[in-house]
């Protein structure tokens, strides 16, 4: 299978924002107004995002022959916040 860079960059910069909505957003409505949709839906997009920013990583790791050690910190950028654009502007240029 094959991904493109840019493919991936699109997908990397779409988690992030996803992430950053769901904590940022999302989680403070649902507990300061009781209102728990917005974490179902903003959830739910971030939850396919992160698993195709998982097997994009995957796929680029094979594809571009990265260490080992860098795919580890492309995958571990996907939990943090800010992550995935730090492993975009570091790897992905």
């Amino acid at each position: 299978m094959n991904l493109s860079v840019n493919t991936f960059r699109k997908i990397s910069f779409l988690e992030g924002i996803s992430f950053l909505l769901l904590l940022g957003i999302a989680m403070p409505i649902k507990y300061i107004w009781n209102m728990p949709e917005m974490v179902q839906y903003v959830g739910m997009a971030h939850g396919v995002l992160f698993m195709l920013y998982i097997v994009g990583a995957f796929i680029l790791y094979q594809q571009l022959n990265w260490p080992f050690k860098t795919f580890v910190v492309v995958v571990l950028c996907s939990i943090l916040p800010f992550g995935p654009f730090y492993a975009e502007k570091k790897y992905l240029v």
